[in-house]
C-alpha cells in the first residue's frame, strides 16, 4: 500500500503499551477508530505530548516510551514511515497564529485548489462558514490572517483540518483555551471521520469524548467510557458553561448583570 493510499483508506490506529518514566511496562495499549474523539487526561508533566509525540512520530520502539504505532494493524516500513511523515497527521497547538499575510477566502481557496478540490470556491466557503460557526467572535472573509486573534486562527484551522485536509489523524492540545465554541468543534470533528486525540484538562470536553484516557507517569494507566451518572454531569455542565457565555457576552457588550 502506498503512503497516500494508506492515509485515504486509514480505518484504526493502535499505540501499543511501552513504559513509563521509570521503565515498568505500560498496563494498556490503545485502539483508535476513525470518527471516535479521545480525551487524554492527567496533571501538567504526566505524559499527554509525549503520548501525542509517540503517534506524530509514527513510534516504532525508538521513542523514550518505546511505544510502537500500528495502522489498520500493521508497522509501516521504513520507506512507508517516511512518506507518511507529516501527512499522516494534522496538529493544532495551543498558540496558534499565522505568518502568512493572506486574506481568509485567498488562502482558503488556494488550500483548496492545492487540495484539488472540485469547486474550490465552495469548498472555501463551507471551511469559512464553518469557523465563523466556531469563533468566539465573527470575521469577515477579507480579514487577515496575521490580523485573527489566537480563538480566530483556532476556529479557522479546526474548520480547515476538518473539512479540507487529507490527514485521517488529528491531534489536539487543550481546545479549551482556543476561544471557539467547544460543543460543534467536537460535532464537526466527529463528522470528519478522522482519529482525534485530544489532551484536555477541561470536564465538558473530557466527558463529550467517546472514551479517556488516565495518563500518569508517563503510562496510560485507565481507559475509561463515560457511565451513564457522568452523562447527567455532564448535561449539567454544559447549561452551567451556556449561563457563564450569555454573561460573558452582556459584559463585553456593555451591559449591566442583573
Amino acid at each position: 500500500m502506498t503512503g497516500e493510499n494508506a492515509i485515504l483508506s486509514l480505518r484504526s490506529m493502535t499505540l501499543t503499551a511501552g513504559r513509563d518514566k521509570s521503565g515498568n511496562p505500560e498496563a494498556h495499549g490503545v485502539d483508535f477508530r476513525a470518527g471516535e474523539v479521545t480525551a487524554l487526561l492527567g496533571p501538567t508533566g504526566a505524559g499527554k505530548s509525549r503520548f501525542l509525540s509517540d503517534i506524530e512520530s509514527l513510534a516504532a520502539a525508538d521513542t523514550p516510551t518505546g511505544r510502537t504505532l500500528l495502522l489498520d494493524g500493521a508497522a509501516p516500513t521504513a520507506d512507508g514511515r517516511f512518506a507518511l511523515q507529516g501527512r499522516l497527521v494534522a496538529q493544532l497547538t495551543q498558540n496558534m497564529n499565522f505568518v502568512l499575510d493572506m486574506k481568509v477566502m485567498d488562502f482558503l481557496r488556494t488550500h483548496a485548489l492545492s487540495r484539488e478540490a472540485r469547486d474550490p470556491d465552495a469548498v472555501a466557503r463551507q471551511v469559512f462558514e464553518a469557523a465563523n460557526e466556531l469563533a468566539g467572535e465573527a470575521f469577515g472573509p477579507d480579514a487577515q490572517l496575521t490580523q485573527l486573534s489566537g480563538g480566530q486562527s483556532r476556529a479557522l484551522m479546526i474548520a480547515d483540518t476538518a473539512l479540507l485536509s487529507w490527514s485521517p489523524v488529528l491531534l489536539i492540545d487543550e481546545i479549551e483555551n482556543a476561544g471557539v465554541d467547544k460543543r460543534r468543534a467536537l460535532e464537526l470533528l466527529v463528522k470528519s471521520d478522522k482519529i482525534v486525540v485530544m489532551a484536555t484538562h477541561d470536564p465538558v470536553l473530557a466527558l463529550s469524548a467517546h472514551r479517556r484516557l488516565v495518563i500518569r507517569h508517563g503510562a496510560v494507566q485507565a481507559v475509561l467510557a463515560r457511565t451513564d451518572e457522568e452523562q447527567a454531569v455532564l448535561a449539567r455542565l454544559r447549561d452551567m458553561e451556556e449561563e457563564i457565555s450569555g454573561y460573558r457576552t452582556k459584559l463585553r457588550a456593555g451591559e449591566a448583570l442583573t
